[in-house]
Protein backbone atom coordinates (compact mmCIF):
# COMPACT_ATOMS: atom_id res chain seq x y z
CA UNK A 1 0.00 0.00 0.00
CA UNK A 2 1.52 3.55 -1.07
CA UNK A 3 2.38 5.55 2.64
CA UNK A 4 0.23 8.48 1.12
CA UNK A 5 -3.54 6.50 1.52
CA UNK A 6 -5.19 5.08 4.10
CA UNK A 7 -6.77 1.65 3.97
CA UNK A 8 -10.09 3.67 3.30
CA UNK A 9 -9.08 5.02 0.57
CA UNK A 10 -6.83 2.59 -1.78
CA UNK A 11 -6.99 3.28 -5.61
CA UNK A 12 -8.11 0.00 -7.22
CA UNK A 13 -7.15 -0.72 -10.69
CA UNK A 14 -9.99 0.31 -13.38
CA UNK A 15 -8.74 -2.63 -15.79
CA UNK A 16 -7.94 -5.84 -13.37
CA UNK A 17 -10.40 -4.09 -11.03
CA UNK A 18 -8.15 -5.93 -7.71
CA UNK A 19 -4.68 -4.71 -7.87
CA UNK A 20 -4.03 -1.57 -5.65
CA UNK A 21 -3.50 1.42 -8.46
CA UNK A 22 0.41 3.11 -8.32
CA UNK A 23 -0.19 4.99 -11.89
CA UNK A 24 -2.94 7.01 -13.69
CA UNK A 25 -3.51 7.78 -17.16
CA UNK A 26 -3.53 11.15 -17.02
CA UNK A 27 -5.54 11.42 -20.52
CA UNK A 28 -7.76 9.05 -20.48
CA UNK A 29 -8.57 9.29 -16.93
CA UNK A 30 -8.00 6.23 -15.29
CA UNK A 31 -6.18 4.16 -12.09
CA UNK A 32 -3.40 1.62 -13.58
CA UNK A 33 -1.39 -0.88 -11.43
CA UNK A 34 1.84 -1.83 -13.04
CA UNK A 35 0.87 -5.14 -15.14
CA UNK A 36 -2.03 -3.16 -16.79
CA UNK A 37 0.06 0.09 -17.92
CA UNK A 38 1.52 -2.08 -21.04
CA UNK A 39 -2.33 -3.47 -22.30
CA UNK A 40 -3.23 0.14 -21.50
CA UNK A 41 -1.10 1.78 -23.73
CA UNK A 42 -0.56 -1.10 -26.43
CA UNK A 43 -2.65 0.92 -28.63
CA UNK A 44 -0.32 3.10 -29.10
CA UNK A 45 -2.15 6.61 -29.07
CA UNK A 46 0.17 8.72 -28.54
CA UNK A 47 -1.85 10.92 -25.97
CA UNK A 48 -1.57 8.78 -23.20
CA UNK A 49 -0.13 10.40 -20.38
CA UNK A 50 1.16 8.09 -17.33
CA UNK A 51 2.04 9.37 -13.83
CA UNK A 52 2.33 8.60 -10.59
CA UNK A 53 -0.74 8.02 -8.89
CA UNK A 54 -0.44 10.94 -5.77
CA UNK A 55 0.33 13.14 -9.32
CA UNK A 56 -3.29 12.04 -10.81
CA UNK A 57 -5.08 14.79 -12.59
CA UNK A 58 -2.47 17.61 -13.90
CA UNK A 59 -4.00 17.07 -17.15
CA UNK A 60 -7.33 19.32 -17.65
CA UNK A 61 -10.87 17.68 -18.58
CA UNK A 62 -11.90 20.13 -20.88
CA UNK A 63 -16.29 19.83 -21.31
CA UNK A 64 -17.16 18.55 -24.32
CA UNK A 65 -19.29 21.25 -27.07
CA UNK A 66 -22.60 20.83 -27.44
CA UNK A 67 -22.48 22.47 -31.02
CA UNK A 68 -19.63 20.56 -32.60
CA UNK A 69 -19.56 17.00 -30.32
CA UNK A 70 -15.98 15.89 -31.38
CA UNK A 71 -14.85 18.55 -30.18
CA UNK A 72 -13.44 19.77 -26.61
CA UNK A 73 -14.34 23.44 -25.75
CA UNK A 74 -10.71 24.87 -24.94
CA UNK A 75 -12.20 28.66 -24.69
CA UNK A 76 -14.40 30.44 -23.07
CA UNK A 77 -16.64 33.55 -24.78
CA UNK A 78 -16.20 36.53 -22.22
CA UNK A 79 -18.94 38.19 -23.53
CA UNK A 80 -21.30 35.02 -23.81
CA UNK A 81 -19.57 34.10 -20.81
CA UNK A 82 -19.46 30.39 -21.76
CA UNK A 83 -17.52 27.37 -22.90
CA UNK A 84 -16.44 27.06 -26.80
CA UNK A 85 -14.53 24.98 -28.89
CA UNK A 86 -12.35 26.15 -32.06
CA UNK A 87 -14.78 25.68 -34.56
CA UNK A 88 -17.29 27.95 -32.42
CA UNK A 89 -15.04 30.76 -32.76
CA UNK A 90 -14.84 30.64 -36.20
CA UNK A 91 -18.68 29.50 -36.73
CA UNK A 92 -20.86 31.94 -38.28
CA UNK A 93 -23.78 31.41 -35.38
CA UNK A 94 -20.96 32.76 -32.98
CA UNK A 95 -20.40 36.77 -32.89
CA UNK A 96 -16.76 37.03 -33.89
CA UNK A 97 -16.22 40.74 -32.23
CA UNK A 98 -16.72 38.72 -29.00
CA UNK A 99 -13.74 38.11 -27.24
CA UNK A 100 -12.51 34.93 -25.86
CA UNK A 101 -9.59 33.77 -23.79
CA UNK A 102 -8.40 30.07 -23.09
CA UNK A 103 -10.33 28.09 -20.05
CA UNK A 104 -6.93 26.91 -19.03
CA UNK A 105 -6.56 30.70 -18.04
CA UNK A 106 -10.13 30.86 -16.30
CA UNK A 107 -9.42 27.24 -14.40
CA UNK A 108 -6.40 28.63 -13.12
CA UNK A 109 -7.52 31.99 -11.85
CA UNK A 110 -10.35 30.45 -10.34
CA UNK A 111 -7.79 27.46 -8.76
CA UNK A 112 -5.84 30.45 -7.45
CA UNK A 113 -9.04 32.14 -5.91
CA UNK A 114 -10.18 29.22 -4.63
CA UNK A 115 -7.03 28.54 -2.53
CA UNK A 116 -6.81 31.84 -1.39
CA UNK A 117 -10.22 31.58 0.13
CA UNK A 118 -9.47 28.05 1.55
CA UNK A 119 -6.43 29.26 3.17
CA UNK A 120 -8.92 32.39 4.28
CA UNK A 121 -11.27 29.61 5.94
CA UNK A 122 -8.47 27.46 7.20
CA UNK A 123 -6.14 30.27 8.64
CA UNK A 124 -8.77 33.20 9.42
CA UNK A 125 -12.34 32.14 9.58
CA UNK A 126 -12.37 28.65 11.21
CA UNK A 127 -9.82 30.11 14.15
CA UNK A 128 -12.12 32.75 14.56
CA UNK A 129 -15.20 30.46 14.78
CA UNK A 130 -13.54 28.27 16.97
CA UNK A 131 -12.57 31.25 19.18
CA UNK A 132 -16.19 31.84 19.82
CA UNK A 133 -17.49 28.23 20.00
CA UNK A 134 -14.70 28.09 23.12
CA UNK A 135 -15.90 31.23 24.75
CA UNK A 136 -19.41 29.65 24.51
CA UNK A 137 -18.50 26.17 25.46
CA UNK A 138 -16.36 27.92 28.54
CA UNK A 139 -19.69 29.95 29.44
CA UNK A 140 -21.97 27.26 29.36
CA UNK A 141 -19.21 25.62 31.89
CA UNK A 142 -19.26 28.47 33.99
CA UNK A 143 -23.09 28.49 34.11
CA UNK A 144 -23.39 26.44 36.80
CA UNK A 145 -20.68 28.28 39.52
CA UNK A 146 -22.57 31.41 38.34
CA UNK A 147 -25.99 30.35 38.89
CA UNK A 148 -24.24 28.95 42.40
CA UNK A 149 -23.74 32.53 43.34
CA UNK A 150 -26.69 34.09 42.60
CA UNK A 151 -28.46 31.64 44.80
CA UNK A 152 -26.08 32.11 47.12
CA UNK A 153 -26.84 36.18 47.41
CA UNK A 154 -30.58 35.73 47.62
CA UNK A 155 -30.01 33.10 50.25
CA UNK A 156 -27.87 35.41 52.33
CA UNK A 157 -30.75 38.30 51.53
CA UNK A 158 -33.40 35.50 52.87
CA UNK A 159 -31.71 34.90 55.93
CA UNK A 160 -31.34 38.78 56.22
CA UNK A 161 -34.85 39.15 55.83
CA UNK A 162 -35.66 35.97 58.44
CA UNK A 163 -33.37 38.02 61.10
CA UNK A 164 -35.13 41.52 60.45
CA UNK A 165 -38.51 39.92 60.47
CA UNK A 166 -37.50 38.19 63.55
CA UNK A 167 -36.49 41.16 65.15
CA UNK A 168 -39.66 43.18 64.26
CA UNK A 169 -41.66 40.28 65.80
CA UNK A 170 -39.10 39.85 68.78
CA UNK A 171 -40.14 43.74 69.57
CA UNK A 172 -44.01 43.13 69.52
CA UNK A 173 -43.57 40.15 72.20
CA UNK A 174 -41.36 42.39 73.83
CA UNK A 175 -44.60 44.86 73.56
CA UNK A 176 -47.12 42.26 74.65
CA UNK A 177 -45.27 42.40 77.71
CA UNK A 178 -45.59 45.75 78.59
CA UNK A 179 -49.13 45.67 77.77
CA UNK A 180 -49.62 42.60 80.11
CA UNK A 181 -48.11 44.37 83.10
CA UNK A 182 -49.72 47.89 82.19
CA UNK A 183 -53.26 45.75 82.04
CA UNK A 184 -52.59 43.67 85.43
CA UNK A 185 -51.47 46.71 86.79
CA UNK A 186 -55.04 48.24 85.81
CA UNK A 187 -56.92 45.31 87.29
CA UNK A 188 -54.73 45.09 90.47
CA UNK A 189 -55.97 48.83 91.32
CA UNK A 190 -59.37 48.21 91.05
CA UNK A 191 -59.25 44.63 92.66
CA UNK A 192 -57.41 46.30 95.52
CA UNK A 193 -60.45 49.38 95.40
CA UNK A 194 -62.85 46.67 96.06
CA UNK A 195 -61.19 44.69 99.02
CA UNK A 196 -60.85 47.58 100.83
CA UNK A 197 -64.63 48.23 100.72
CA UNK A 198 -65.12 44.37 101.21
CA UNK A 199 -63.15 45.15 104.40
CA UNK A 200 -65.18 48.23 105.90
CA UNK A 201 -68.09 46.26 104.84
CA UNK A 202 -67.12 43.88 107.05
CA UNK A 203 -66.46 45.71 110.16
CA UNK A 204 -70.24 47.49 109.78
CA UNK A 205 -71.33 43.87 109.81
CA UNK A 206 -69.58 43.07 112.94
CA UNK A 207 -70.73 46.22 114.50
CA UNK A 208 -74.56 46.10 113.48
CA UNK A 209 -73.96 42.51 115.40
CA UNK A 210 -72.61 43.65 118.19
CA UNK A 211 -75.51 46.31 118.43
CA UNK A 212 -78.08 43.79 117.58
CA UNK A 213 -77.07 41.82 120.74
CA UNK A 214 -76.64 44.26 123.19
CA UNK A 215 -79.58 45.13 125.57
CA UNK A 216 -78.17 48.40 126.34
CA UNK A 217 -80.88 51.00 125.33
CA UNK A 218 -78.84 54.30 124.95
CA UNK A 219 -75.72 52.67 123.02
CA UNK A 220 -78.87 50.95 120.51
CA UNK A 221 -80.79 53.86 120.11
CA UNK A 222 -78.10 56.65 119.15
CA UNK A 223 -75.95 54.15 116.25
CA UNK A 224 -76.05 55.65 112.99
CA UNK A 225 -76.35 53.18 110.15
CA UNK A 226 -73.79 54.41 107.64
CA UNK A 227 -74.90 51.59 104.14
CA UNK A 228 -74.97 54.10 101.69
CA UNK A 229 -71.44 53.74 100.59
CA UNK A 230 -72.29 50.62 99.78
CA UNK A 231 -75.20 50.75 98.38
CA UNK A 232 -74.08 52.01 94.96
CA UNK A 233 -71.76 49.52 93.28
CA UNK A 234 -68.36 50.60 92.18
CA UNK A 235 -68.09 50.89 88.28
CA UNK A 236 -67.44 48.09 86.35
CA UNK A 237 -63.67 47.84 84.84
CA UNK A 238 -63.60 46.84 81.00
CA UNK A 239 -60.14 46.42 79.91
CA UNK A 240 -59.79 45.50 76.48
CA UNK A 241 -56.81 42.93 75.61
CA UNK A 242 -54.73 44.31 72.30
CA UNK A 243 -55.03 42.29 69.44
CA UNK A 244 -52.99 41.37 66.61
CA UNK A 245 -53.75 42.77 63.46
CA UNK A 246 -51.69 41.16 60.15
CA UNK A 247 -51.10 42.98 57.22
CA UNK A 248 -52.49 41.74 54.08
CA UNK A 249 -49.35 41.69 51.88
CA UNK A 250 -49.66 40.15 48.63
CA UNK A 251 -47.20 38.30 47.06
CA UNK A 252 -46.39 40.82 44.43
CA UNK A 253 -45.91 43.49 46.78
CA UNK A 254 -43.96 40.89 49.32
CA UNK A 255 -41.79 40.01 46.42
CA UNK A 256 -41.16 44.01 46.10
CA UNK A 257 -40.58 44.65 49.45
CA UNK A 258 -37.94 41.59 49.23
CA UNK A 259 -36.29 42.59 46.04
CA UNK A 260 -36.73 41.43 42.22
CA UNK A 261 -34.49 39.52 39.59
CA UNK A 262 -33.51 40.99 36.93
CA UNK A 263 -34.47 39.43 33.34
CA UNK A 264 -32.79 37.39 31.20
CA UNK A 265 -31.50 39.66 28.78
CA UNK A 266 -30.23 38.89 25.35
CA UNK A 267 -27.93 41.25 23.23
CA UNK A 268 -26.51 40.04 19.95
CA UNK A 269 -23.80 42.20 20.01
CA UNK A 270 -21.86 42.61 15.98
CA UNK A 271 -18.30 41.14 15.68
CA UNK A 272 -16.12 42.93 13.63
CA UNK A 273 -13.67 40.14 11.90
CA UNK A 274 -9.86 40.89 12.48
CA UNK A 275 -7.94 39.12 9.93
CA UNK A 276 -5.10 37.69 12.12
CA UNK A 277 -1.32 38.56 11.48
CA UNK A 278 0.48 35.69 10.13
CA UNK A 279 2.67 34.46 11.77
CA UNK A 280 6.20 35.08 10.81
CA UNK A 281 8.07 33.95 13.24
CA UNK A 282 8.17 30.46 12.57
CA UNK A 283 11.02 28.72 14.24
CA UNK A 284 12.31 25.07 13.23
CA UNK A 285 13.33 22.35 15.42
CA UNK A 286 16.77 21.86 15.73
CA UNK A 287 18.40 18.52 14.65
CA UNK A 288 20.66 18.04 17.82
CA UNK A 289 19.45 20.39 20.59
CA UNK A 290 22.24 22.11 22.26
CA UNK A 291 23.33 22.39 25.68
CA UNK A 292 23.56 26.36 26.47
CA UNK A 293 24.35 25.98 30.41
CA UNK A 294 24.47 24.32 33.77
CA UNK A 295 23.08 25.64 36.45
CA UNK A 296 23.78 24.27 39.99
CA UNK A 297 20.83 24.99 42.09
CA UNK A 298 21.98 22.80 45.49
CA UNK A 299 18.57 21.68 45.56
CA UNK A 300 17.90 18.19 47.08
CA UNK A 301 15.34 16.13 44.62
CA UNK A 302 15.18 19.54 42.42
CA UNK A 303 11.41 19.39 41.30
CA UNK A 304 10.18 22.50 39.78
CA UNK A 305 11.39 25.56 37.52
CA UNK A 306 10.00 28.10 36.57
CA UNK A 307 10.86 31.86 34.65
CA UNK A 308 10.61 35.01 36.51
CA UNK A 309 12.23 36.60 33.43
CA UNK A 310 14.65 35.96 30.36
CA UNK A 311 17.65 36.28 33.51
CA UNK A 312 16.20 35.00 36.17
CA UNK A 313 14.22 31.04 37.26
CA UNK A 314 13.06 30.02 40.68
CA UNK A 315 13.18 26.74 41.97
CA UNK A 316 12.01 24.21 44.31
CA UNK A 317 12.76 20.70 45.50
CA UNK A 318 12.54 18.50 48.57
CA UNK A 319 13.07 21.11 50.97
CA UNK A 320 10.98 24.50 52.18
CA UNK A 321 13.22 26.49 50.57
CA UNK A 322 12.13 28.30 47.11
CA UNK A 323 15.32 29.93 45.55
CA UNK A 324 15.99 32.68 42.80
CA UNK A 325 18.99 32.63 40.60
CA UNK A 326 20.07 34.23 37.84
CA UNK A 327 21.05 32.71 34.69
CA UNK A 328 24.59 32.08 35.51
CA UNK A 329 23.31 30.17 38.80
CA UNK A 330 24.52 33.08 41.49
CA UNK A 331 21.83 32.77 44.02
CA UNK A 332 19.49 35.98 44.17
CA UNK A 333 16.95 35.23 46.87
CA UNK A 334 15.67 32.31 49.15
CA UNK A 335 11.91 32.10 50.04
CA UNK A 336 10.70 29.91 52.87
CA UNK A 337 7.45 27.98 52.61
CA UNK A 338 5.09 29.07 55.86
CA UNK A 339 4.68 25.72 56.98
CA UNK A 340 8.10 24.65 56.37
CA UNK A 341 7.08 21.94 53.92
CA UNK A 342 8.11 21.59 50.66
CA UNK A 343 6.02 23.21 47.92
CA UNK A 344 4.64 20.74 45.16
CA UNK A 345 5.09 23.02 42.33
CA UNK A 346 5.31 26.88 41.98
CA UNK A 347 4.89 29.48 39.27
CA UNK A 348 5.26 33.32 38.39
CA UNK A 349 2.19 35.42 37.76
CA UNK A 350 2.02 38.21 35.45
CA UNK A 351 2.82 40.59 38.29
CA UNK A 352 6.08 39.00 39.12
CA UNK A 353 4.71 37.66 41.96
CA UNK A 354 5.59 33.79 43.20
CA UNK A 355 3.02 31.47 43.80
CA UNK A 356 3.75 27.98 45.78
CA UNK A 357 1.46 25.16 46.54
CA UNK A 358 1.20 23.73 50.20
CA UNK A 359 0.12 19.98 50.03
CA UNK A 360 0.23 20.40 54.11
CA UNK A 361 -1.92 23.27 54.68
CA UNK A 362 -4.21 22.79 51.58
CA UNK A 363 -3.00 26.34 50.00
CA UNK A 364 -1.86 28.16 47.28
CA UNK A 365 0.87 31.29 48.43
CA UNK A 366 1.54 34.41 47.29
CA UNK A 367 4.86 35.57 47.58
CA UNK A 368 5.71 39.70 46.86
CA UNK A 369 8.05 42.06 48.04
CA UNK A 370 8.62 39.50 50.92
CA UNK A 371 5.03 39.72 51.92
CA UNK A 372 3.27 36.14 51.92
CA UNK A 373 -0.68 35.73 51.44
CA UNK A 374 -3.07 33.31 51.08
CA UNK A 375 -4.76 33.56 47.80
CA UNK A 376 -6.87 29.94 48.19
CA UNK A 377 -7.23 27.59 51.16
CA UNK A 378 -9.28 24.42 50.14
CA UNK A 379 -11.34 22.06 52.50
CA UNK A 380 -11.74 18.02 51.71
CA UNK A 381 -8.85 18.89 48.64
CA UNK A 382 -5.15 19.72 48.34
CA UNK A 383 -3.22 21.78 45.87
CA UNK A 384 -0.60 19.83 43.34
CA UNK A 385 0.77 21.75 40.23
CA UNK A 386 -0.15 25.12 39.21
CA UNK A 387 -0.25 27.37 35.99
CA UNK A 388 -0.65 31.45 35.24
CA UNK A 389 -2.35 31.37 32.14
CA UNK A 390 -2.76 34.12 29.23
CA UNK A 391 -5.62 36.17 30.51
CA UNK A 392 -4.10 36.10 34.40
CA UNK A 393 -6.10 33.25 35.66
CA UNK A 394 -4.91 30.62 37.55
CA UNK A 395 -5.14 26.53 36.70
CA UNK A 396 -4.52 24.47 39.63
CA UNK A 397 -4.90 20.81 39.92
CA UNK A 398 -5.85 19.28 43.35
CA UNK A 399 -5.87 16.16 44.91
CA UNK A 400 -8.85 14.79 47.31
CA UNK A 401 -8.06 13.68 50.85
CA UNK A 402 -7.75 9.79 50.33
CA UNK A 403 -6.26 10.35 46.73
CA UNK A 404 -9.42 9.15 45.05
CA UNK A 405 -10.28 11.62 43.15
CA UNK A 406 -8.12 14.70 40.71
CA UNK A 407 -9.57 17.72 39.18
CA UNK A 408 -8.15 21.01 38.11
CA UNK A 409 -10.07 24.26 38.79
CA UNK A 410 -9.69 27.57 37.22
CA UNK A 411 -9.16 30.81 39.94
CA UNK A 412 -9.86 34.24 38.64
CA UNK A 413 -8.40 35.80 42.20
CA UNK A 414 -9.56 33.07 44.47
CA UNK A 415 -13.09 33.32 42.69
CA UNK A 416 -13.73 29.55 41.22
CA UNK A 417 -14.12 30.48 37.63
CA UNK A 418 -14.40 26.82 35.88
CA UNK A 419 -13.91 22.50 37.08
CA UNK A 420 -12.32 20.65 34.99
CA UNK A 421 -12.64 16.85 35.75
CA UNK A 422 -14.84 14.54 33.42
CA UNK A 423 -15.31 14.07 30.13
CA UNK A 424 -18.58 14.17 28.10
CA UNK A 425 -19.67 10.48 29.10
CA UNK A 426 -19.03 11.21 32.87
CA UNK A 427 -15.61 9.36 33.14
CA UNK A 428 -12.56 10.81 35.00
CA UNK A 429 -10.30 13.07 32.81
CA UNK A 430 -7.74 12.47 35.60
CA UNK A 431 -6.42 9.41 37.05
CA UNK A 432 -6.52 9.95 41.18
CA UNK A 433 -4.35 8.43 43.01
CA UNK A 434 -1.35 10.21 42.39
CA UNK A 435 -0.70 13.96 43.51
CA UNK A 436 1.72 14.76 40.43
CA UNK A 437 -0.05 16.32 37.58
CA UNK A 438 1.97 19.07 35.93
CA UNK A 439 -0.45 21.57 34.49
CA UNK A 440 0.14 24.32 31.23
CA UNK A 441 -2.08 26.37 28.80
CA UNK A 442 -1.27 26.30 25.30
CA UNK A 443 -1.42 29.33 23.23
CA UNK A 444 -4.56 28.06 21.79
CA UNK A 445 -5.95 27.84 25.16
CA UNK A 446 -5.69 24.58 25.18
CA UNK A 447 -5.34 23.02 28.61
CA UNK A 448 -2.28 19.98 28.69
CA UNK A 449 -1.78 17.65 32.22
CA UNK A 450 1.26 15.09 32.57
CA UNK A 451 -0.52 12.80 34.44
CA UNK A 452 1.96 10.70 35.59
CA UNK A 453 0.27 7.90 37.21
CA UNK A 454 -1.99 7.51 33.92
CA UNK A 455 0.85 7.40 31.63
CA UNK A 456 -0.77 10.09 29.62
CA UNK A 457 -0.61 13.98 28.37
CA UNK A 458 -4.35 14.71 28.61
CA UNK A 459 -5.19 17.73 26.98
CA UNK A 460 -9.02 19.60 27.39
CA UNK A 461 -9.80 22.73 25.50
CA UNK A 462 -10.59 26.06 26.99
CA UNK A 463 -13.78 24.87 27.60
CA UNK A 464 -12.73 21.66 28.94
CA UNK A 465 -13.66 18.95 26.41
CA UNK A 466 -11.14 16.56 26.25
CA UNK A 467 -8.97 16.99 22.55
CA UNK A 468 -6.63 14.14 23.01
CA UNK A 469 -4.58 12.05 25.30
CA UNK A 470 -0.58 11.58 23.98
CA UNK A 471 0.23 8.06 25.83
CA UNK A 472 4.02 8.52 24.85
CA UNK A 473 6.37 7.57 21.74
CA UNK A 474 7.41 3.47 20.23
CA UNK A 475 11.11 3.73 20.72
CA UNK A 476 13.23 0.87 20.84
CA UNK A 477 16.07 3.00 22.79
CA UNK A 478 12.96 4.33 25.60
CA UNK A 479 12.36 0.73 27.12
CA UNK A 480 10.70 2.32 30.28
CA UNK A 481 7.00 2.83 30.58
CA UNK A 482 5.71 6.87 29.50
CA UNK A 483 5.56 8.73 32.81
CA UNK A 484 5.22 12.37 32.40
CA UNK A 485 6.13 14.74 34.71
CA UNK A 486 7.11 18.65 34.61
CA UNK A 487 4.96 20.06 31.31
CA UNK A 488 5.55 23.09 29.20
CA UNK A 489 4.45 24.96 25.41
CA UNK A 490 6.16 27.53 23.38
CA UNK A 491 5.49 30.24 21.14
CA UNK A 492 5.18 27.23 18.27
CA UNK A 493 2.14 25.85 20.23
CA UNK A 494 4.20 22.46 20.89
CA UNK A 495 3.68 20.60 23.73
CA UNK A 496 7.38 19.42 25.70
CA UNK A 497 6.94 17.28 29.20
CA UNK A 498 9.45 15.37 31.05
CA UNK A 499 10.16 11.81 30.94
CA UNK A 500 11.94 11.08 33.85
CA UNK A 501 12.73 7.34 33.46
CA UNK A 502 13.71 7.53 29.40
CA UNK A 503 16.20 10.95 30.08
CA UNK A 504 14.46 12.44 27.77
CA UNK A 505 11.89 15.51 26.75
CA UNK A 506 9.27 14.67 24.56
CA UNK A 507 7.99 17.54 22.13
CA UNK A 508 4.55 16.64 20.38
CA UNK A 509 2.42 19.28 18.25
CA UNK A 510 -0.85 20.75 19.19
CA UNK A 511 -2.46 17.71 18.19
CA UNK A 512 -0.81 15.30 19.85
CA UNK A 513 1.72 14.32 16.75
CA UNK A 514 5.16 13.19 18.04
CA UNK A 515 7.69 15.64 17.26
CA UNK A 516 10.62 14.06 18.34
CA UNK A 517 12.74 13.52 21.72
CA UNK A 518 15.40 15.91 22.65
CA UNK A 519 17.61 13.03 24.90
CA UNK A 520 21.28 14.07 23.40
CA UNK A 521 22.00 16.49 26.33
CA UNK A 522 23.37 14.41 28.99
CA UNK A 523 19.85 14.81 30.87
CA UNK A 524 19.62 12.73 33.82
CA UNK A 525 15.79 12.12 35.40
CA UNK A 526 14.17 15.26 33.88
CA UNK A 527 11.40 16.48 36.00
CA UNK A 528 9.97 20.33 35.90
CA UNK A 529 10.49 22.19 32.72
CA UNK A 530 9.67 25.64 31.55
CA UNK A 531 10.79 27.74 28.44
CA UNK A 532 11.37 31.74 28.70
CA UNK A 533 9.91 33.95 26.09
CA UNK A 534 12.74 33.13 23.41
CA UNK A 535 11.92 29.47 23.44
CA UNK A 536 14.31 28.50 25.67
CA UNK A 537 14.02 25.31 27.60
CA UNK A 538 15.01 24.89 30.96
CA UNK A 539 15.10 21.11 32.28
CA UNK A 540 14.97 20.01 36.28
CA UNK A 541 17.40 17.10 36.88
CA UNK A 542 16.02 15.91 40.15
CA UNK A 543 18.78 14.01 41.29
CA UNK A 544 21.87 16.04 40.58
CA UNK A 545 19.67 19.53 41.59
CA UNK A 546 20.70 20.95 38.33
CA UNK A 547 18.57 23.05 36.40
CA UNK A 548 19.91 22.83 32.00
CA UNK A 549 19.36 25.49 29.75
CA UNK A 550 18.45 23.79 26.34
CA UNK A 551 18.39 25.40 22.88
CA UNK A 552 16.18 23.05 20.63
CA UNK A 553 14.88 25.54 17.97
CA UNK A 554 15.77 28.07 15.90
Amino acid sequence: MEPDYSAQDVARCDLCKTAIAQSYCDFCHVNLCKPCIGAHISDEYDKHKIVPIHQRKSTLIYPKCETHPNKTCEYQCKDCNIPVCSDCIVAKQHNKEHEFIKLEEVFNAKKKQIQRVTEDLEKQFLPAYEDIANDLELQIASLDGEYKKLSTEMLRQREEKHREVDNAFNQMEKEIGEIKVKHKRILQKHLDEIKQLQSSMLQTLNALNEVEESNEVSATINYSCKTEEFSKLPPKVIVSMPKFIPNQIKREELCCLIGKLSPLSTILEERVFTAKEPNTSVRELLDEPELLNTINTGHKNLRSVACHNDDQIWTSGGTGDIKCLNIQGVLQKTIKTKSGDIPLDIAVDTTGALLYCDMKTRTVYKVKNDQTEEIIVLQRWRPSQLCVTSSGDLLVTMFSDGETQSKVIRYSGSTVKQTIQFDDEGQPLYSGNVYIKYITENRNLDISVADYEAGAVVVVNQAGKLRFRYTGHSSPTKNKPFKPRGITTDSQNCILTADRDNHCIHIIDIHGLFLRYIDNCDLSCPYGVCVDSNDTLFVCEYLKGSVKKIRYSK
